[in-house]
């Protein structure tokens, strides 16, 4: 008979889900977890400074990958810390496993003084999906089995276990516990459509003549672009995306218009049809109402999505479609074709829609080719875009800085793109983990992250954490030593009456030095290459700090400020 801790059931249990990395912060409550990851070659512990920064981690190792991210914390303050890296996975709906120590359960819930207690059930759930706190070692499987199936059942997203420090050390027979496999507890392929409103759907959409498709982040989720590419090319359908859906169709595809560019809002608005799929049409894609789309009334829409609680939650909808989009674009395609031929043209407007978009996108372009000092944002993205491979991982970082990336950071390949800044939770500071996570994920693509130095500033402690682990990231800092965004509201609102948006003047290059990466300061864009060329040609991180116009502020600034503060009475 072979005792083992629950630290160790936890362990053997993550490795039987395939999980290969957790991430966190240490602390006395973990021991006996953290000792079970010693030598063991089939999962590897990595270290952070902050418990939020190893929970972004999790984030985007989950974004890349599609499987749960996993994040450890100690007891008390260590859990607090999870909020903010655990806030943008719940808000985009990315599964996370969440383990946190407890105090000894027999002084847990309630408390009775113990240092650093805390409610942490409380404190997660309303960013998690699902809580649970375990109270024996028996419970371990039954409990971690609940928080998988939670994490990818459904919208995905965050779940929660709160393990007593007395259950990590408690020991019991490892023969008393069979490890089920995946697919014996759980669901691993999602549901299909009801057949017949995906019999309805594809009649309309056969006689669509200029049919939209919508892509939204649930077509990543569900690892859907094969099958969303195939019924686009057969209706020959115009395609936008979500800013959160980026990169679950190449953007250089002939019917793509980008988001939120004119050409897309026009096509979204004139449409007969819209298929909306994994996106419940939120702020950032104007709520789905008009200018920005059509009239409901008169615009079909068919709207698919995993789970029915965002079905027509923004905009009335004629066909409502649960189901995984894996499996739904799959189905609709196969009866779409009952009653129509592969359509052999897009629609003639196309091509006044692109026509829009590059005519607003050469203005974009112009300033990339700015020889200003100092030097344009823009500048600074081509360049980077221009430099890396398409199949480049990029993370994008900041306030005006995940903006002005926006128009010209092209996403050739799905999942190769990561930013909680442009999604739902608008969160700044999870660049460097992201980074650290695409590269784990994937070792042999290049990764590059353009970061603002407000975000940069958040976590970059975790700069050593990139180079302790010998990866190779380069991330390039658009540095006007501010608050980029909100200074540029107070420039134009609040005629320059600057309040908490500026910085010193900080050399991130020689901090990242001092932390074992390489440096390159950058004042000039004629220097832009090169820096770049130097910093791959090095075997470890590189950093580019790079002082762009303090005074550049994004075009059509009171547009996106009107998403934020819509119905608010903004200063003239």
């Amino acid at each position: 008979m072979v005792k083992i801790t629950g630290g160790e059931l936890i362990k053997r249990i993550l490795v039987n889900e395939g999980v290969k990395y957790v991430f966190g912060v240490p602390g006395d409550q973990l021991y006996p977890l953290l000792d079970a990851f010693y030598n063991d070659d089939k999962i590897k512990f990595i270290t952070f400074h902050h418990e939020a920064a190893a929970a972004h981690a999790a984030d985007g190792y989950a974004r890349i990958t599609n499987m749960p991210g996993v994040v450890i914390a100690t007891v008390g303050p260590g859990a607090a810390n999870l909020i903010g890296g655990v806030y943008p996975a719940f808000a985009e709906g990315i599964p996370m496993i969440i383990i946190t120590a407890q105090n000894q359960s027999w002084k847990s819930y309630p408390d009775h003084g113990s240092m650093q207690a805390l409610d942490q059930i409380n404190l997660l759930k309303p960013i998690t999906k699902w809580n649970a706190y375990i109270s024996h070692w028996n419970r371990i499987p039954e409990l971690l089995q609940w928080a998988f199936r939670k994490a990818l059942t459904g919208r995905p997203g965050p779940v929660h276990l709160d393990v007593a420090v007395d259950v990590l050390y408690q020991t019991g027979d490892e023969n008393d516990v069979y490890l089920l496999k995946p697919e014996n507890y759980r669901s691993i392929r999602g549901p299909a459509g009801d057949p017949n409103l995906i019999d309805e759907a594809a009649r309309i959409l056969a006689k669509a003549k200029m049919p939209l498709i919508h892509l939204g982040g649930g077509v990543l989720r569900s690892n859907a672009t094969e099958e969303a590419i195939k019924l686009i090319d057969y209706l020959k359908a115009i395609v936008t995306t979500s800013i959160g859906g980026r990169g679950s169709i190449p953007e250089d595809y002939p019917s793509l218009l980008l988001p939120s560019l004119p050409g897309a809002l026009a096509a979204q608005s004139e449409a007969d049809v819209a298929l909306i799929a994994g996106s419940r049409l939120g702020d950032l894609d104007y709520w789905g109402k008009p200018p920005a789309w059509g009239d409901f009334r008169q615009q079909k829409t068919i709207h698919i999505d995993i789970t029915g609680d965002d079905i027509g939650l923004n905009r009335p909808v004629d066909i409502g479609i649960v189901g995984d989009l894996k499996v739904v674009l799959s189905q609709l395609l196969d009866a779409v074709k009952k009653y129509t031929s592969p359509k052999k043209e897009y629609p003639e407007k196309l091509a006044e829609y692109k026509k829009s978009e590059i005519e607003y996108l050469k203005g974009m372009e112009d300033l990339s080719y700015s020889n200003s000092i100092p030097i344009h944002p823009l500048r600074v993205v081509r360049e980077v875009r221009e430099f890396f491979p398409k199949d480049s991982i990029s993370v994008i970082d900041g306030g005006n800085t995940t903006v002005w990336a926006s128009y010209l950071n092209k996403i050739y390949v799905p999942r190769t793109y990561l930013s909680s800044a442009s999604g739902d939770s608008g969160h700044l500071g999870s660049g460097i983990s992201y980074g650290i996570a695409a590269k784990l994920a994937n070792p042999d693509k290049q990764v590059y992250v353009i970061t603002g130095d407000g975000a940069f500033g958040f976590h970059i402690a975790e700069l050593e954490t990139v180079c302790r682990e010998n990866l190779k990231i380069t991330f390039i800092v658009l540095n006007d030593s501010s608050w980029g965004m909100i200074k540029s509201g107070q420039t134009l609102y609040y005629s320059k009456r600057y309040v908490g948006v500026e910085f010193s003047d900080i050399r991130y290059d020689l901090i990242a030095e001092a932390m074992g990466c390489h440096g390159e300061y950058v004042t000039r864009p004629e220097e832009i290459r090169k820096a770049l060329e130097r910093s791959i040609s090095y075997e470890k991180s590189s950093v580019i700090n790079v002082v762009i116009d303090k005074n550049a502020i994004p075009p059509h600034f009171e547009i996106l400020a009107g998403i934020w503060l819509e119905g608010v009475e903004i200063p003239s």
